[in-house]
């Protein structure tokens, strides 16, 4: 079975086909997105299921880092050939995963990004607008410009408000939970998690050798690995088109589906407005 982290599995053409690959044999590919696996993380997406906190309606997910110049004088860094993209690929990825893993597929995305102080070919910051398939409404900011550094999620449900605030991995300590004004206290005091496990790469790990004892498909593979990336995808073409990207829109022949810059249509610095019709 492959492991895929970050940019080595950037193209969607690639992860398309390792995805249908592992619907028909094994092994499959599968993917590094520790932040699904902290025991906040997993309490949350089992209330979401069992309806606990009422709908989705509202999130804020934000990956706002520091990287300084020279961190790019490393030659492979801040290049699509090496690395898929800039902070959306390499650092904003796994908050967006998170978010996904929560609140399922994405129906359409509006984006805009920028070079704005970094000498790099990719962006440094980016800004999108998403509208999932529940009809829930996020937005997403990734940036390696913030001196402050925070990964922050939000999720505003009918019933209540959960966030977590951290930076490289969580814990409890880093959820809350607000239930609105009329929700009994003495329930919303049930919704911590009972277990404290942090986000890390051994929590992935211990669930991959569960499943395999189990004789099950590891999650985050395949499909379920490439909805992610494909997002990403989606939010590079709407920020260099100037258009709104539906995840239909991802097919062969797209040529943001074999380059996540479109085969070179990003030009580093401010996005001023649509681009030339993609073919």
């Amino acid at each position: 079975m492959g492991v895929v982290r970050e940019a080595a599995g950037a193209l969607p053409r690639g992860v398309r086909r390792a995805g249908r690959a592992g619907a028909r044999r094994r092994p499959v590919r599968r993917y590094v997105f520790q932040h699904r696996f902290g025991s906040a993380a997993r309490t949350l997406r089992k209330q979401i299921a069992d309806g606990t906190l009422g709908r989705a309606l509202v999130g804020v997910c934000n990956t706002l880092w520091y990287r300084d110049h020279a961190y790019y004088d490393v030659p492979w860094r801040g290049r699509w050939e090496t690395e898929g993209g800039g902070p959306t690929m390499g650092h904003g990825i796994h908050q967006m995963d998170l978010m996904l893993s929560l609140l399922g597929d994405w129906r359409e995305v509006r984006a805009l990004m920028a070079t704005l102080d970094r000498r790099v070919e990719t962006e440094d910051v980016s800004l999108a607008a998403v509208q999932f398939e529940s009809g829930a409404l996020v937005s997403m900011v990734n940036s390696i410009l913030s001196p402050r550094e925070e990964s922050y999620l939000r999720f505003d449900f009918t019933d209540a408000t959960v966030e977590v605030s951290h930076v490289y991995g969580y814990g409890n300590a880093n959820w809350t939970w607000t239930p609105r004004k009329g929700v009994d206290e003495r329930v919303a005091a049930g919704w911590r998690p009972t277990e404290d496990v942090n986000s890390s790469h051994a929590a992935q790990l211990a669930d991959y050798l569960d499943a395999l004892d189990r004789g099950e498909r590891p999650a985050v593979s395949g499909p379920d690995g490439r909805r992610s990336l494909e997002l990403i995808t989606g939010l590079y073409q709407s920020a260099i088109t100037g258009r709104p990207v539906l995840r239909t829109d991802l097919e062969p022949g797209n040529p943001f589906y074999d380059h996540l810059d479109g085969g070179g249509r990003y030009t580093p610095g401010v996005f001023a407005g649509p681009t030339a019709e993609v073919a």
